[in-house]
Parts: structure tokens; sequence; C-alpha cells
């Protein structure tokens, strides 16, 4: 084998993917066509999820600071605007000072009238502090990581077919071949290897046309900052400058790939808004639909896919990038540890059971915003009581939940509130946060009761599950919890808790047992 793994594609979940892979000690190799990260205008923030991600692996400090630059942008936008205080003193959920958390359909959720209290919203410690960072410094970031990592990168070879069998994969190239013994498709929403590989991808049709631009305009002052709803569609101004959406309900674009002109945003942007904007010039332009759709597995035989090419949607509430990172820390672990002979081929079975639900949600959740932005009586009627709702604690604290993935719970077996969920980022005494015991992409038994019972349970997969004991001031009921390398918990124990022992055996065995026969280090 060339290499144990060969990922096709090397954007965010493609290079993430590639990381944690490495992690796990995979030899792997990324194929990215483009030769350098692609400057077109994406997302723009993360939400939570793939923030706490990037966080678990040390990548906090690099994400903040690229906030702090983004902030900094918008409040000089908004002081150019309208001469105000360049966002307000009020201070977000991710602690940007700008007093919003997200927006649904256009509708903007403040961060005052979240309810931190609910489960998933108030345990993901200094990753809740993270959201605008644009997708390009994301992966220009997890660029340099994989090049820290040892992870080959090729850039400029383009993936053109592959030969799948028992054994390995062939992947083909303009220039030649490599033989591997997995293929992940990490190649975006028009995935070759989801095509050649004959996933189905089920969904609904496209009905919108949409278009974000950053443009050098005049005329722009009558235009409203943030989300704007009108007669004919929707439109978005900032928070950068010259930043611009519109959303048009007259069907999908004719020609996807036609160039983005001005003249073209130029008339979308008037007919949407009203306002007689005049733009001088194109920065950088797309031009995306609606279309929703998600393979029904996520794994044939030796093939896997992750992020778009897995499943693609609307943009609105910023949450595919996170989706797809999602997808790669729940992926690369378990096909590390099944390369590695620390895990039977079976753990992979669980990458669709855990994945797929969570992207159906993304997908209900994108096509409930295009039904709350169309411009006919009816969804204009249900818009106006989603924006009420979205003025209350209780539906500002539902809404921000879902955006920011707080419902999301594995089916993992265990009665305890933490068991499948995301672990919350404890604080400990004198050793500092969950998060900053997991930048190895390795297990960890947290033990809270000082159980040396516990601690010998764990000491039988010493290769595979770090040990630590600590207290948790905050969670004085917590006993120990064993947490698996993508960060979600796969076991708890409160105190006094009947035969916690045979429940951690029970977990330790679930997932990380070495198959029978398997070869180990050590």
């Amino acid at each position: 084998m060339d290499y144990d793994v060969v990922v096709a594609g090397g954007g965010p979940v493609g290079l993430m993917l590639a990381c944690e892979l490495r992690l796990g000690g995979a030899r792997v190799a990324v194929l990215e066509r483009r030769t350098e990260v692609d400057p077109t205008i994406k997302g723009g923030a993360i939400t939570t999820p793939g923030a706490e991600a990037l966080y678990r692996r040390g990548m906090l400090p690099a994400m903040a600071e690229v906030q702090r630059q983004a902030v900094d942008r918008f409040r000089a936008f908004i002081r150019e605007q309208n001469g105000g205080d360049g966002g307000g003193s009020g201070g977000g959920a991710a602690g940007q000072g700008l007093g919003i958390v997200g927006h649904f359909a256009g509708i903007m959720l403040r961060a005052d009238l979240v309810d931190r209290t609910e489960a998933g919203l108030g345990d993901a410690g200094p990753a809740a502090e993270i959201a605008f960072v644009a997708q390009q410094d994301i992966e220009r970031l997890l660029g340099e990581r994989a090049d820290e990592l040892g992870v080959d990168v090729r850039r400029g070879v383009e993936l053109t077919g592959f030969d799948a069998d028992d054994g390995a994969v062939t992947v083909r190239m303009r220039h030649g071949a490599v033989r591997a013994g997995w293929l992940v498709g990490c190649d975006g929403g028009r995935s070759t290897v989801r095509k050649l590989a004959g996933f189905a991808f089920p969904g609904t049709e496209p009905e919108i046309t949409c278009h974000q631009a950053v443009v050098e305009m005049t005329g722009a002052e009558d235009l409203k900052v943030g989300w704007t709803a009108t007669d004919t569609g929707v439109y978005a101004h900032g928070p950068m400058p010259g930043r611009i959406v519109t959303v048009e309900f007259d069907g999908p674009p004719a020609d996807r790939d036609a160039p983005v002109t001005a003249e073209d945003l130029q008339a979308r942007l008037r007919r949407v808004c009203g306002v007689d904007v005049t733009i001088t010039g194109v920065r950088t332009a797309t031009r995306f639909t609606d279309h929703a759709r998600q393979v029904t597995e996520y794994r044939r035989g030796r093939v896997l896919l992750a992020g778009d090419a897995a499943h693609v949607h609307s943009a609105f509430g910023s949450q595919g990038l996170s989706l797809g990172l999602g997808d790669a820390m729940n992926l690369g672990w378990k096909l590390a540890a099944v390369i590695g002979g620390r895990a039977p081929e079976g753990l992979l079975d669980t990458y669709t059971r855990e994945r797929h639900p969570v992207g159906a949600q993304v997908l209900d959740w994108t096509r409930s915003q295009v039904a709350a932005m169309r411009p006919d009586p009816r969804s204009r009627a249900l818009r106006e009581i989603v924006s009420d709702l979205a003025g209350t604690v209780a539906g500002t604290t539902y809404l921000t939940a879902r955006l920011n993935g707080g419902g999301v719970r594995y089916d993992v077996a265990g009665a305890h509130p933490l068991t499948g969920r995301s672990a919350p980022d404890l604080e400990l005494t004198g050793a500092g946060r969950l998060a900053d015991h997991l930048h190895a992409g390795r297990a960890l038994l947290l033990d809270l009761a000082d159980d040396p019972g516990l601690r010998a349970l764990a000491a039988g997969y010493a290769d595979r599950v770090d040990t630590l004991t600590a207290r948790c001031p905050s969670r004085p009921r917590l006993a120990a919890v064993l947490v698996r390398p993508d960060g979600f918990t796969a076991w708890a124990a409160d105190a006094g808790a009947p035969t916690p022992a045979a429940g951690l055996a029970k977990a330790l065995q679930e997932w990380f047992a070495v198959p029978e026969g398997a070869v180990t280090p050590g």
C-alpha cells in the first residue's frame, strides 16, 4: 500500500479528517485539485460544534485571533454605515460583544434572550466564544496543522477514477495512480467519489437562486444593515464592507457555472431591495441554491464520504462547515483504529448510524428557513410568528440550541444524561479544562472521584485510553466520564451510582476492544 487512506478533497473537511487520521497513526494522502485556498466568498462563521472540534485539538488561540480581526472589521463597517458604537456593548453567547448568536431565515437571535442553562448551550467552554471565523481561515489553519502532522497534501492533483476491491482501492489521477486501504470522498457537493461509487443521493429540488458577493458600490446609503425581507425576496448587507446577499424565489439558476457579473448582481440587488444601487466592481462572488440531498449511507465497502460529498443544503445558518467537521471527527478516530488493528471493522458501521441523523436535521433546518423566507402571504405570516417567537427567551433558546447542535445525541448505550452527547468542557481543579486533555486525539477516562477500580479497568486499554484523576467543583455529583476521541461521551456515572465499574467495562469493550487475533503495539 502507498497509503492507508486517500482523502479526495483538501477543503476544511478533508484536511480535518486527514489530521484526525494522522493522530491515529494512519498514513494519509490528500488529493486537492486547487493549488491554493479558494478565495471565492464562502461561509463567514462557524457554529459551536465546529469550534468545539477545533478547540479540542488545540486550535483555540488561532481561531480567537482570526475572530478578533473579523470583529474589528465588522465594527468599523457599522461605524462607517451609521456612526454607531461599532456593534454595541451587549455580550454575545459567542463573546463577540456583538449581541447576537446567529440567525434563522435572516431573523436575528439576540444573545441576551438565550437561557444558557438549557442542555447543550452552557457546556462548550471557550469554544462558545468562537463564531466569526471564515471558511478560508479555517482551511488555512487546518492546512498548517496537516503540514505539522506530516499529512501528504498533494495540491494541483485531482482524482479521476478508482477501482475498489475487498482489500484496497486503486486511486487514479491524471498522471499516475496510488493504492490505499481506504478512500474517503471529501470533494464537495458535486463529489466525483460519490458519483463513481454509486451512492444514492435523494432529496428535494431547488426553488431559489442566491447570490453572495463582496462588491464596490455607490448609492448603498439606503441599504439596511443585516438581513431584510422585502416583497420580492430577502437581502443581506454586511457584516463586512461591500458584502451583499440576495435571495430570489424564481427557481434555480439556468446555469450554475455561468460567471457572476456586476450587471447581474446589480439587477438582482435592485430588484430585491428596491434601492438604485450601482455596482462598480466585484471582488468575489458566488451563487447557490437550496437543493437539499443526503446519501442514504456514508460507506460502501472501502469508500466513505464526509462533508458536502455526503449532504448538500443551502448555506442559511452557517451549519454546513460545522456539520462536515463533525463528520471528520466522528470518522477519523474510528477509521484510524480499524487500520491500526485497535478496533474491528464493524466500528465503521456506527459512522452512518451516528452522523446520518445529524445531517438530516440540518437539511430540515435549512428547508424550514426557506419556507420562512418566501415572499408569498402565507410564508410571510409564518415569518411574523417566528419573529415573535425569536423575541422570547424560550423561542431564542430553542432556535439557538438547534443552530448550535445542542440537541445532538448519539444512540449510545447508557442511562446517564451525558451519554451520547458532546462532553461538557469541565473546568478541573489544577488541571485546566477537559479539552486541554484531548489534543492528541485519544480517548480519556476522567476520574472525578479518585476511584482506583475504574482506573484499573482503563489501564487495560492504556494504548487507546488516557486516564486523568482530577476534581470538578462545578459538577460535585459527577464521578467519572469516558470521553471518546471525538469528544463525545461514551459513558458517565454519578457518585453513588450502582456498579459503575460494570458500566465502564462494557463501554470500554464496546468502543475500544481489540479484535481477536489483532497484533497491537507494545
